[in-house]
């Protein structure tokens, strides 16, 4: 019966896992439970992993250390490439704020841990720990303890217990602090979640059809292409003409000809629209469904980009319009609908809407490849590629000025922000970016249920002496008020001054305090991507003042 000894309490991988195999689904089960209709969801496994580690269960430290810090990567990876593709249009959209609220609620934090500090005589070692574990910031410990051990030579072991102490409250007060603000504000989700739609609407990338009747002396009896120059600067694209002598629908090519009052649909952004029926000339009402007859052989449909080899190609390198004599209105990609533009260069898993005759829109579909099956097939090349970029990105020790230690992203900030890039722009580089929502959804799920159950039993061990013997009770209560007095100043300011939808607000909320586990309670809340977009947003940034805050407190109160 020794290997039952062994698998149960021995120290090798078999027992590594079964206990955090254990230890996630007793946490996720019990994360289902609800009281007064709020559950913890997979947050519950830190508690269970807490139990484990104080009833004596252990992984080993290598082992430990390696399953929690390669299933952080996987989350904050996976979170990176979902809002990658957004992530810039939405800095460009009330970014500046957003960082400028997630700054204040670290500025904050700090000042909170000081006048903790000088009321209480608590050794600023201690307080610092006490912060990270309260913002939930491992960082930020790991930048403490380094910057502590350079200056004494020894480590000081109360920046772990503190940060061990305030870390499961922390978790629980940035969730409260998440429902604290939805019922102060009195917050409808289905009123938010309308309002989200609405602002979707107004501000997302999808051109805007218009029907435009040629008005324009300049340009009767020009070219299509020549227009499609002299407006190069502009985003359009003229799909169907009807001929005002005939009366007749046509596809559009690069030859034909406008003539005086001809009708035309064209698609373009919302930003070039005014400037198209300028020069064009007046924009009259007609529906989309006018402009394909019920007598004509024209349809309308989507086909998908599934050939590797097309990613990353520019769409007017294929000629699709001249060779088949079709039209590109719109390109469907992670959510946006983008302008069909020639020099758009095509990603894996994009959506073009092509009008034409469906012996035309065959053969465009055997070019592009339109074979859903092949975008299920995952691509390892790419995650790793990026683990491996973002883990360089992280070790990468950044100097400032007057401050003693370097600081450095970490392995949980460098991998974000590479996914986020590599998302955006990895088809430059021939990177297949795509990767379906299920299956990015189990990289998140599985790599933060591994991260939270490694941190519960490696904090498990202490625990319990830490709280009634060392004044880790009131560590606990001073974690508390670091964490949830700066963000209910700053929830209410966004909230209140600067009017955020309440799904942007706990994304915020999240990322200011890099909380993985609020992260996922406010996407299960939101039900949609906008939490995670604001998060990714003030991330970087957020992570990188937590370790730089954590370095000079110490550096500052003991250099």
């Amino acid at each position: 019966m020794n290997w039952i000894n062994d698998l149960l309490w021995g120290s090798g991988i078999a027992h590594s896992i079964l206990l955090l195999s254990v230890t996630i689904v007793l946490g996720m089960q019990l994360g289902r439970v609800k009281v007064f209709g709020v559950s913890l969801g997979i947050t519950l496994a830190l508690f269970v992993g807490i139990l484990m580690g104080h009833l004596g269960m252990r992984i080993p430290a290598d082992t430990l250390l390696f399953f929690r810090e390669f299933g952080l990567i996987l989350f904050v990876f996976s979170v990176g490439m979902q809002v990658g593709p957004g992530f810039f249009a939405s800095f460009k959209k009330g970014g500046v704020t957003l960082n400028l609220l997630a700054a204040g609620v670290v500025l904050l934090g700090a000042l909170t841990t000081l006048v903790i500090h000088f009321v209480t005589g608590i050794p600023i070692a201690t307080m610092v720990g006490v912060m990270s574990g309260a913002v939930t910031n491992t960082p930020g410990l790991g930048a403490a303890q380094q910057a502590y051990g350079d200056l004494f030579g020894a480590p000081d072991n109360t920046i772990a217990l503190g940060y061990a102490v305030a870390y499961p409250l922390g978790v629980v007060g940035i969730i409260l602090s998440l429902l604290f603000v939805r019922y102060a504000f009195r917050i409808d989700l289905a009123k938010e979640t309308e309002r989200i739609d609405a602002e979707a609407e107004r501000n997302r990338h999808e051109a805007t059809t218009i029907s435009l009747v040629v008005k324009n002396p300049a340009i009767f009896d020009k070219p299509i292409g020549e227009l499609a120059r002299l407006l190069s600067h502009r985003e359009f694209v003229i799909s169907r003409i009807c001929h005002h002598d005939t009366q007749l629908i046509d596809i559009v090519r690069a030859d034909t000809r406008l003539r005086k009052n001809d009708k035309i649909f064209v698609i373009t952004t919302q930003d070039d629209a005014e400037t198209i029926k300028t020069f064009i000339g007046e924009e009259i009402q007609m529906d989309r469904k006018q402009w394909i007859p019920a007598q004509s052989q024209l349809v309308s449909r989507g086909i998908a980009v599934t050939k590797p080899e097309l990613n990353g190609k520019r769409l007017g390198d294929l000629q699709l319009r001249q060779l088949y004599v079709i039209n590109i209105t719109r390109v469907h990609r992670s959510g946006m609908d983008l302008v069909a533009n020639p020099a758009l260069n095509l990603q894996l898993g994009d959506r073009l809407t092509v009008v034409g005759s469906e012996l035309a829109i065959n053969k465009v579909a055997e070019v592009l490849g339109n074979s859903l099956h092949r975008l299920d097939e995952p691509n390892l090349v790419t995650l790793f590629v990026g683990i491996a970029l973002g883990i360089i990105l992280g070790s990468v020790p950044f100097a400032f000025p007057g401050i003693p230690q370097p600081v450095k992203l970490g392995l949980a900030g460098g991998p974000l922000i590479v996914a986020i890039l590599i998302s955006r722009f990895g088809y430059r580089y021939k990177l297949i970016t795509y990767i379906t929502q299920s299956a990015n959804l189990m990289l998140r799920e599985l790599g933060i249920s591994v991260f939270l159950a490694c941190v519960g039993i490696s904090a498990g061990a202490g625990f319990v002496d830490t709280i009634a013997h060392q004044g880790g009770l009131a560590w606990i209560g001073y974690g508390f008020l670091i964490t949830v007095v700066p963000l209910l100043i700053i929830g209410g300011i966004g909230r209140w001054v600067c009017k955020l939808n309440y799904f942007t607000l706990i994304g915020l909320m999240a990322g200011s305090t890099t909380d993985p586990p609020a992260l996922a309670y406010a996407n299960t809340t939101g039900g949609s991507d906008t939490p995670s977009v604001s998060y990714a947003t003030v991330y970087p940034l957020t992570m990188f003042l937590r370790v730089l805050a954590a370095q000079l407190m110490i550096v500052f109160f003991y250099a």
